[in-house]
């Protein structure tokens, strides 16, 4: 890998991040496999460490919160007795922030979804947003808790609940169903009842499957290492931050949230421990 030009590095990722699998990107780059997969590791890796370090001291007013399910080597019911304990196989959920305004991604974080998952990922967001702000999010049982123990009532927080209506009849389709009602819940001190809500995350959530080959449904894709998920998603968020123009925005959620004047690069994140990135 370290024989690679820069030029066919920024063509491998530019592959990836465009929901090619390992094998497809491969044949087009014309790359050996396991280059490819050392590639994606030390691309995740630094740009995880680009994200640690720029997404800090945010101002926002509306974050929605979601989870998105995938999984990692096996699907959690093919586990088997002894593997059901590890926290690196079977599904995995990536808890995902977003900025509804400048639609940046400040935070996220991978793992079971459980009240530590979300605990982790609360004092992360508590960490980078540095103003008060208003939270949605979806009513998974331990938020209301978590968001509360976290943020106290330095926050105004509401859920949605959605309810289904089951349709029974021949073959059971793998979407969810018909909604049947949604309720709004304000929680905690004031938030604006029009603005709880979690349709950007959500729309956040398909751009996610589209993009990375691994959390496609109904696909033989998927990851076999955590690590190789936990990079996958690092590279798609670095790139959707600070290289991607949003279509409405015509601006990177970066340029929009003030935390970058520039359009980013590959070469940017390749030469990272190199020479340190001026915003």
């Amino acid at each position: 890998m370290n024989t690679l030009s820069l030029e066919k590095k920024a063509l491998v990722l530019n592959s990836l991040i465009e929901g090619n699998s390992i094998r497809s990107t491969v044949r087009l780059a014309g790359v050996n496999k396991k280059t490819v997969m050392r590639l994606l590791v030390e691309a995740g890796q630094k740009a995880q460490e680009i994200l640690d370090t720029q997404m800090v001291g945010i101002k926002c007013n509306f974050l929605q919160v979601d989870e998105i399910w995938t999984y990692v080597a096996k699907k959690q019911k093919q586990l088997k007795p002894d593997e059901r304990t590890s926290t690196e196989l079977g599904d995995q959920y990536v808890f995902v922030a977003m900025d509804s305004e400048t639609k940046l991604v400040p935070s996220f974080i991978i793992g079971k979804r459980t009240e530590l998952t979300a605990r982790r990922f609360m004092r992360d967001l508590r960490y980078r947003i540095a103003t008060r702000f208003q939270l949605s999010t979806d009513s998974f049982a331990p938020y209301y808790s978590t968001v509360k123990l976290i943020f106290r009532d330095n926050v105004d927080y509401g859920q949605i609940h959605k309810e289904y209506r089951e349709d029974n009849t021949g073959e059971r389709r793998y979407s969810p169903g018909q909604i049947a009602r949604v309720i709004i819940r304000p929680l905690i001190g004031e938030p604006i009842r029009k603005h709880i809500s979690t349709s950007h995350i959500e729309r956040q959530n398909l751009t996610m499957r589209m993009q990375m080959r691994r959390f496609t449904r109904l696909t033989n894709a998927f990851s076999k290492k955590l690590e190789n998920l936990k990079a996958a998603t690092a590279l798609h968020f670095y790139h959707y931050n600070f290289m991607r123009i949003h279509q409405s925005l015509r601006v990177t959620p970066a340029m929009q949230a003030n935390l970058t004047h520039r359009l980013w690069s590959w070469n940017d994140l390749l030469q990272y421990n190199e020479q340190r990135i001026a915003a």
